[in-house]
């Protein structure tokens, strides 16, 4: 059975099979709708169902909060079509036509960051550039037929190299592999860039929150934009658990001494004895709405960890922050990677 979908206000129209997500029947016929993880976790693919019924044949999405449900909000990447729909999507047709690639790349450099985040240099072949925007990530591809996306963390007019920052998952496949085996020459095979996660044009002041290696799609956005020369104010707040976490905090904090529209918030969760911390505390996103009681005014860009993404959303849209004025990627973890956790944990 077919249904026709239609996307508001752009137009634009395709038809979804029963078989198939609404996300996969757009994306096949040229429609550019939003995405990220395509696992149900980060909701860059979320859209408002204005009319037609849809359901989750596919999983049930991980990322959709009563709240999200309440809105009449649906997740493409594991929504199927019950009906004709019609849908609010305001980015697609404003989505930059960027091609993806699958390209070779050869492991420049290692470097540790912190005793659990690797700095992965990846450079290019010398006849090929990957065209991107600040924020977006790529997919290593893995010989087994999957995947692990990352988000670049350096700014696109740097692009002969593609700077990722990885985590030490505990049983994780790949990160294993990166911490333990990996080495400088050896090749691997990418693709990107992908997803939605990228500064838009705006006068409104800027507030960037990070958790974790969240802070990676950030140093992408803050390179590109002090690049072209920091006009408005930036704010920048970096929730870890401990000082040791802050594994770049010397650059930033260089950063911040250059340009005085941007501002720095670090914030533990988890402040140890030996970090003598006289800074913020609790959770980062309590910090923001703290010294911002009032963010309509703003653009609001989020990365990082699922709980801390979706707490933020609630957070920061009950105090007046427009939905079309958030942009967020959310960190998910594979499902190989979710189970080997598991098994590992006591």
């Amino acid at each position: 059975m077919t249904f026709k979908v239609t996307v508001q206000p752009s137009g634009h129209t395709f038809l979804a099979e029963a078989n198939e997500t609404v996300l996969e029947a757009g994306l096949r016929q040229g429609v550019a709708l939003p995405y990220g993880c395509r696992g149900g976790v980060c909701g860059s693919c979320a859209a408002t169902v204005l009319s037609g019924q849809v359901h989750y044949p596919f999983g049930e999405p991980q990322g959709l909060a009563p709240y999200d449900e309440e809105r009449g909000k649906a997740f493409l990447c594991m929504a199927g079509a019950l009906s004709d729909l019609v849908i609010d999507s305001p980015r697609v047709g404003t989505e930059p036509d960027i091609e993806i690639k699958a390209l070779p790349v050869r492991v420049e450099k290692l470097r540790k960051l912190a005793d659990d985040v690797m700095e992965l240099t990846l450079k290019l072949p010398a006849s090929e550039r990957l065209r991107f925007l600040a924020g977006q990530y790529i997919d290593i591809l893995l010989k087994d037929g999957k995947r692990r996306g990352f988000s670049l963390a350096n700014a696109p007019f740097n692009d002969q190299f593609l700077e990722l920052h990885i985590r030490h998952v505990p049983g994780g496949y790949f990160t294993n592999h990166v911490f333990n085996e990996m080495k400088e020459k050896a090749l691997l095979r990418i693709e990107g860039p992908l997803g939605s996660f990228y500064l838009r044009e705006s006068e409104r002041p800027l507030i960037l929150m990070g958790g974790g290696t969240g802070f990676a799609p950030l140093k992408g956005m803050l390179e590109q934009m002090m690049a072209q020369g920091l006009e408005k104010p930036v704010h920048l707040y970096w929730g870890v658990r401990a000082k040791a976490d802050l594994y770049m905090d010397n650059v930033v904090r260089s950063w911040v001494s250059r340009h005085p529209h941007l501002t720095y918030v670090p914030v533990l969760s988890e402040p140890q004895p030996e970090d003598q911390w006289l800074g913020r505390t609790g959770w980062v996103h309590e910090a923001v709405v703290a010294d911002f009681p009032a963010l309509s005014g703003h653009d609001v860009y989020l990365s990082g960890p699922p709980p801390m993404v979706n707490a933020a959303k609630t957070a920061f849209l009950a105090h007046g922050l427009p939905e079309a004025q958030l942009f967020y990627d959310s960190f998910e973890f594979s499902p190989d990677t979710l189970k080997a956790m598991q098994e590992t944990q006591p």
